[in-house]
């Protein structure tokens, strides 16, 4: 595919805003913002250019990661991903607005330190989850979708918990 991959650092510029679309597909979108800085040689000192605001959409796993990653306003940040240009109206004028649709987000690792979690995935069902998945699928076909639960004797998981023993001091 011929898409145009950009790779921005910035900071985060807006709380972001996750949510989960009819679908079910998770979905995270935030706003980052970054200022180019050039070094004037005349003044002999660095000098901020205009900054550029850009919306990133974060789809699926990498949006529920950045969503339990808690970045805030403020955070330093690396974007990785596919640009898209929008064009809309408003107030009767052609407006263009650049998005990333992102591939990668994470931390900037130049301006702070991370604490980096790797996400733990299910190994599948067994054999037994599956069989009492379609018993609980059999209970709410046959019994309808408002009928309570079938009882079932409660199985100890656990085993009692040991009384504290009280300290003796010698005299």
């Amino acid at each position: 595919m011929n898409e145009a991959q950009i790779t921005v650092t910035g900071w985060v510029a807006a709380e972001p805003i996750y949510s989960v679309t009819a679908a079910g597909t998770s979905c995270l979108s935030l706003r980052i913002g970054c200022t180019p800085r050039r070094y004037d040689r005349q003044a002999g000192q660095w000098q901020d250019l205009e900054t550029m605001f850009l919306t990133v959409q974060c789809w699926r796993s990498l949006a529920d990661n950045v969503n339990s990653s808690e970045f805030r306003r403020g955070h330093p940040v690396i974007v990785t991903g596919r640009l898209r240009i929008r064009q809309y109206e408003k107030d009767g004028a052609n407006r263009f607005a650049a998005e990333i649709e992102a591939v990668t987000l994470a931390p900037d690792l130049n301006r702070g330190t991370v604490d980096f979690r790797p996400v733990t995935r299910s190994p599948g069902l067994t054999e037994d989850d599956r069989r009492e998945a379609a018993d609980a699928t059999d209970h709410w076909t046959a019994a309808g979708p408002l009928a309570p639960p079938p009882e079932t004797p409660p199985t100890p998981t656990t085993t009692p918990a040991k009384s504290p023993r009280r300290a003796t001091q010698a005299a």
